[in-house]
């Protein structure tokens, strides 16, 4: 490859079943520099029949779909795309839905409040690896953490040092603002974190910050 060639564009694909929603969504993702929408879809059942073939790496999924609900096609589509990347775009602010849709393999939460900005920002953080999420829906997970949920059994497993770090990232903050709160390298939070996902048995901070609370 060309040194000076531009790096592909973030392929995108939304599952939305609002016309008007899904084109005007679609519409700002094409005219972002560096992102590509490559598939819109009106329900859970289309998307599995076409995103395989699609192959974005991010999927902006609806969480109240006709038929099949946006938590049981991220389900689907993480089975059968497991390295496609699902964030959830919808008006709910429910935590139970919340966790219910992180524990199902999204990756992130964002409202569609949101302006185009924050869920440009989101794609292009879930793509690093992070995991987006509004600030809403981040405070909810919080007032979670500190009251009416209790850490999993799995959870016990993790140190001390561990149990701050997921704390941090519950509060929504990305790992150089984690290890900056706990005077720790970048490269020792992603340490952190790969020995957390082992333990808890999963693959993203979303889904870890699910269990933890689960």
């Amino acid at each position: 490859m060309n040194p000076s060639s531009p790096p592909s564009p973030i392929r995108i694909a939304v599952v939305e079943d609002r016309v008007a929603f899904r084109r005007g969504l679609a519409a700002i993702l094409d005219l972002t520099p560096g992102i590509e929408c490559v598939g819109m879809y009106a329900t859970g059942e289309e998307a599995l029949r076409e995103i395989p073939k699609a192959a974005p790496a991010v999927v902006l999924m609806d969480l109240n779909l006709p038929g099949m609900s946006g938590i049981e096609c991220t389900g689907e589509l993480k089975r059968l795309c497991p390295a496609g990347q699902v964030v959830m775009l919808t008006i709910e602010e429910d935590s139970d839905l919340v966790f219910a849709a992180l524990r199902g393999g999204a990756a992130g939460y964002l409202l569609k409040t949101a302006t185009p900005a924050e869920i440009v920002e989101g794609i292009q953080l879930v793509v690093q690896g992070g995991s987006p999420m509004s600030a809403v829906i981040a405070r909810r997970v919080v007032e979670s953490f500190h009251g009416q949920a209790k850490p999993s059994a799995k959870a016990n497993l993790l140190t001390e040092r561990e149990v701050e770090v997921l704390t941090l990232i519950a509060h929504g903050k990305r790992i150089k603002e984690v290890a900056v709160d706990l005077g720790l390298s970048a490269t020792t939070i992603q340490t952190y974190l790969r020995r957390i996902y082992e333990k808890l048995q999963v693959h993203s901070q979303a889904a870890a910050v699910a269990k933890f609370l689960r």
